[in-house]
């Protein structure tokens, strides 16, 4: 154990593309003492004389905890690109240990080596991994004049990422193909998302983007457009929505039920406010569940699970909420649900536009206080040779904390 050992039992050392003469002293002597080492096959191919038993990491990822849990006891060396508290391993690995079973030792990010090429400033380029996932992550930020450093699987990978950026708008983002930096293989190429033609990219590869082309721009503020949004007219619309989005008040790292979901719009809308936010969309409309799913496909949240059921059948086990919003099904019966069963200081938001949910909510007030909101809009539309004023059904916002 690490106590026998006089220290950790597992070192994680970064390793880059120039293999070991890029390695740190410190990393150098975890390497002379272990006892097995383990890392991706590529890894263990730049340490071709170790001096102990290794095997490689398996694949998918997470079938090599249990090996690596297996070996308490003795000094083991895990092999990890870079940095591995950036987009790496080391995260995943260490959740499964206590604070003093391992130790790491860094090297340069693919990050930090292709905003050294590049000069560009990492504080305000996007940084993205985009090994497995979807591209529409990128989604969010895209913009002119936006800079983005992205991780992508392999050069096949690269062709797919210029098509998307091609399809949403912006073919003619400059693109840097980043080829195994740091070692003796590495190589930077230019092209536009418009013009890429390249088919011998070498792994590991990274891609520097400079946005430019015509494409939509997804707004930063809440309450974005009803356009951005699939929909059957079951949808918070865009002024209340953004005074929904402010009751709710998302903060880093909480969890909203959004009961009702429908477009899942308020839903959406939570997880673009922060990148650790999580939500649950409950709707029993499978069509509309589906059009929830991929409304948050597009938009690049693909944080959002929705669940096929009518509240509150369903609610319970779910991971507890931060928030909830109220946006269909609203019933004595769900109130009741979610005043015996969340957790006190959960906060609740509900929008009623019927005088029965508008009297149930005025007696739910009345009860357990919070605030009380009625939101009356109109916009100009023709009347005649003029315009005037047309009115939309008036909606009342229950905001309170349980």
């Amino acid at each position: 154990m690490a106590d026998e050992l006089g220290k950790a039992w597992l070192t994680i050392v970064g390793i880059g593309e120039d293999g070991p003469a890029g390695l740190s002293t410190a990393s150098r002597d975890a390497l002379a003492r272990a006892e097995w080492v383990t890392g991706a096959t590529r890894h263990l191919a730049l340490l071709p004389h170790l001096a102990c038993p290794s095997a490689p990491w398996p694949v998918p990822f997470e079938d090599g905890i249990v090996p690596l849990l297996a070996q308490r006891g003795r000094r083991v060396v895990l092999l990890v690109s870079g940095d591995p508290f950036w987009f790496g391993a080391g995260s995943v690995v260490t959740r499964a240990l206590e604070p003093d079973e391992w130790i790491a030792h860094p090297m340069p990010s693919t990050f930090s080596l292709a905003a050294a090429r590049l000069g560009w400033a990492l504080d305000t380029t996007h940084c993205l991994g985009l090994h497995a996932a979807p591209f529409a992550r990128l989604r969010p930020i895209l913009a002119p004049d936006v800079r983005a450093i992205v991780l992508v699987r392999d050069g096949a990978a690269v062709g797919a990422l210029a098509r998307y950026l091609l399809d949403q708008g912006f073919e003619d983002s400059r693109l840097w193909v980043l080829e195994a930096l740091g070692g003796p293989r590495e190589r930077m190429r230019e092209t536009t998302a418009a013009a890429i033609a390249l088919t011998d990219i070498a792994h590991p590869v990274a891609v520097g983007i400079a946005v430019a082309g015509d494409g939509a721009v997804l707004p930063a503020a809440t309450g974005r457009p009803d356009s951005w949004f699939a929909h059957d007219g079951q949808i918070t619309k865009r002024p209340v929505r953004a005074l929904t989005l402010s009751a709710l008040a998302p903060k880093p790292f909480e969890t909203l039920w959004d009961i009702g979901a429908g477009s899942g719009s308020i839903a959406i809308e939570w997880l673009l406010a922060h990148p650790t936010t999580q939500a649950l969309a409950f709707e029993a409309d499978p069509i509309r569940a589906e059009r929830a799913r991929a409304n948050a496909a597009a938009l690049g949240v693909d944080r959002l699970h929705v669940i096929d059921v009518r509240a509150p059948d369903g609610l319970g086990g779910q991971p507890a909420p931060d928030a909830v919003f109220i946006g269909g099904g609203l019933s004595d019966a769900l109130l009741d649900w979610l005043w015996t069963h969340l957790a006190p200081g959960t906060r609740i938001v509900a929008n009623a536009v019927t005088l029965e949910s508008e009297a149930l909510l005025a007696t739910w007030h009345r009860a357990k206080g919070g605030d009380l909101l009625r939101i009356e809009l109109s916009d100009a539309a023709p009347l005649g040779s003029r315009r005037g004023w047309r009115a939309h059904y008036p909606i009342v916002q229950w905001s309170v904390s349980r």
